[in-house]
């Protein structure tokens, strides 16, 4: 099998799977039941721009696109950590006590 004919297979194997997988995390983005569910999708949808813009910057031996990289990892790394941190500080805080119907109160 020739190589060039190889590395075309390759890249549409990739480039495909790559958009398929962008377009099901949109899927969870718009129809997330939860909050939590659509940043972590969000989570997802940003490694999926970083692997595509690894792949391209193999495929075309354009490393000038590296500080983009690394500043989208950056942005999603810092994006869950502040999304975690806001998770567990609310699950901490202590429920608030019920306040009780009037109509269970006696006369």
């Amino acid at each position: 099998m020739n190589l060039d004919l190889l590395e075309v297979v390759l890249t549409w194997l990739v480039g495909g799977l790559l958009a398929a997988s962008a377009a099901l995390t949109l899927v969870r983005i718009t129809i997330g039941p939860s909050v939590l569910d659509r940043v972590i999708a969000t989570d997802v949808l940003v490694s999926i721009v970083v692997c595509a813009l690894g792949a391209y910057a193999a495929l075309t031996d354009a490393w000038t696109t590296l500080p983009l990289l690394i500043s989208l990892s950056l942005v999603g790394f810092l994006g869950s950590v502040a999304v975690a941190r806001f998770v567990a500080r609310d699950r901490d805080a202590p429920a608030p006590d019920p306040v009780p119907d009037r109509l269970e109160e006696g006369p």
